[in-house]
């Protein structure tokens, strides 16, 4: 074979050579940067969650916060002592006291049928045996403040009512929530009683939200 020919053959593989390396590099590169532009890194996404909830308008913000501060308020360990009527509610199925207790006056019984004369200043060991508190009452006969049966926005119009939670704006509310004794004895049930659903501190935070992005009341 004559040498020219030779080398134009050695000349053609190369080029195919060549020719191949390239197209395999291009689709790397391809690769890489179709993958590189659909994975967005996950500190991106948070931000971008973050912004869009930050974005949200007051009114969304608040009555959200109430929806969560709610499912606390409509719990056994909350709402059983805030009944439509003058019994006291029990356990978690919030049936009607038993002994016919009455709310009294003062809203810690009536008569010789005392809150006190059950409930201890600490919870009573055994399992459904009565929870306890220092101060354990109902609302009293002039300022009941009701949560049973009402729907968000009900139980939100009431919370700010003036004349049916105790006379207490917004600071004072807060108060309430965050450092009553009784009202944190609903995270401490009695044995075979059910948790409240979230911490107070989570609750507390739900509510806060509630009050200071504008105390917006529920669609419903």
């Amino acid at each position: 074979m004559a040498q020219s020919t030779k080398n134009q053959i050695i000349n053609t593989k190369k080029a195919i050579y060549l020719l191949l390396g390239i197209t395999a590099i291009s689709s790397v590169v391809v690769s890489f940067r179709t993958d590189a532009y659909n994975r967005v890194p996950e500190e991106t996404t948070m931000a971008r969650f973050t912004a869009a909830e930050a974005a949200e308008p007051d009114s969304i913000v608040s009555k959200k916060a109430f929806l969560q501060a709610y499912k606390v308020l409509m719990h056994p360990r909350c709402m059983n002592c805030h009944p439509v009527g003058d019994r006291p509610l029990q356990g978690d199925d919030s049936h009607i006291h038993t002994m016919n207790v009455q709310r009294g006056k003062d809203g810690k019984g009536l008569y010789a049928m005392k809150c006190s004369n059950c409930h201890q200043p600490q919870n009573t060991p055994g399992l459904h045996m009565p929870p306890g508190n220092p101060d354990w009452h109902l609302p009293p006969a002039d300022m009941k403040m009701v949560f049973q049966g009402k729907s968000p926005r009900e139980l939100a119009q009431t919370m700010l009512n003036k004349n049916e939670n105790g006379h207490k704006d917004h600071e004072a509310l807060i108060e309430h929530v965050a450092k009553d004794s009784l009202v944190g004895s609903g995270w401490n049930p009695a044995e075979g009683l059910a948790h409240l659903p979230m911490s107070r501190a989570e609750f507390v935070k739900h509510f806060k939200t509630w009050l200071d992005k504008g105390a917006y009341l529920p669609d419903k």
